[in-house]
């Protein structure tokens, strides 16, 4: 099981720190993450959500740590397709492949907040057409001829898709999965699937045996899990650092998510545990809810490899760790991340 990083570019005003830092913070873990053994940095793509993310423009962060990195994997987690041109898309995708010398790892999505959908334009209902299109006019590029298409939504007649990207026969895509009818989805289309962090882990465990059920892609399915995670030597401490990040991280998650993950419920019934978690989080957001359901990984070495085995168990190929969830001092996010380097990534290896 691989170790990745997963980033939001939080500014949680109890940290007191500017956006400057924040961009300046993320870029220093990533280059301490390259010389740890870490295997991809991810960043997401989110707009107008103050403090909760200031990750907006993903692809100019990638092409500067393109330059100040050498061996880890940089991905975009994820592009929302609907938003974008996919003539843009395809070209941002190529010329990142080409900064990274081949290191870009490419997650896909649809996007979940009809605030964005609102100020681009978009409408929602046709998110699932739009992506679907976007999909297979990114595909296209790959084979460096010139594409034409025909959709509901795009028409492209003998376009010169340009640059290329490097890896052959493209870099790895995946998809953001939310929805069970996604994962299955994503299997069908042989794409690695990306677990958001907001579902509790039953949900997210039935997911994936329906995501590998429905595989049948020529290489290994890729399965990536992102927890909130803060690991420290000292057990007590970790939890300390961790009740006040996690717990933050996950009440501004829910701002926009929880009418998202309400929708899903009913695909879970068949869950007595599910009725608990609905009636304990309307009570608030607290790191032991977080931990009952699987959501966060938290205390020391031990402890922390203990939590994760469920996750390897599951068949989770990628752990997508939210270190301190950006809502922790730039020094405690380090140290945390040489700890699980040192003490924690070789018991998965």
């Amino acid at each position: 099981m691989q170790f990745d990083l997963f980033y939001e570019i939080a500014r949680p005003p109890f940290l007191e720190r500017s956006e400057q830092q924040a961009y300046a913070d993320t870029l220093a873990e990533i280059e301490l993450a390259d010389s740890l053994g870490f295997g991809c940095a991810w960043l997401v793509e989110h707009h107008f959500m103050r403090n909760y993310s200031h990750s907006s423009k993903p692809d100019l962060v990638l092409a500067a740590l393109s330059q100040r990195t050498s061996n880890i994997r940089l991905g975009l987690g994820v592009i929302p397709l609907p938003y974008h041109h996919p003539v843009h898309t395809a070209e941002r995708v190529a010329t990142l492949d080409i900064l990274t010398g081949g290191r870009l790892e490419v997650g896909l999505g649809r996007g979940f907040s009809p605030m964005e959908y609102r100020a681009f334009g978009i409408d929602m209902a046709h998110s699932r057409t739009l992506a679907a299109e976007a999909l297979k006019i990114l595909r296209l590029s790959f084979n460096k001829r010139l594409v034409s298409f025909r959709g509901q939504h795009f028409n492209l007649d003998g376009v010169d898709i340009l640059p290329h990207a490097v890896q052959s026969p493209h870099p790895p895509l995946w998809q953001a999965a939310v929805s069970p009818e996604s994962f299955v989805e994503a299997a069908k289309q042989n794409l690695g699937m990306l677990a958001g962090p907001f579902k509790p882990w039953l949900m997210v465990r039935e997911d994936i045996r329906n995501f590998l059920g429905a595989w049948d892609g020529s290489t290994p399915p890729r399965i990536g899990m992102t927890v909130g995670m803060v690991c420290l030597p000292d057990r007590n401490r970790a939890r300390h650092v961790a009740k006040q990040a996690l717990t933050w991280f996950y009440h501004e998650l829910y701002k926009t998510t929880l009418p998202v993950l309400e929708n899903l419920y009913p695909s879970y019934e068949h869950f007595h545990e599910l009725g608990r978690f609905r009636e304990l989080i309307k009570l608030g957001i607290n790191l032991m809810l977080l931990e009952t359901f699987g959501m966060v990984v938290v205390g020391d070495p031990d402890d922390c490899i203990k939590q994760l085995r469920k996750y390897e168990a599951a068949g989770v190929t990628h752990m997508l760790c939210a270190i301190g969830a950006g809502a922790v001092k730039t020094e405690i996010a380090q140290e945390s991340m040489r700890c699980i380097a040192g003490q924690v990534m070789p018991a998965f290896r």
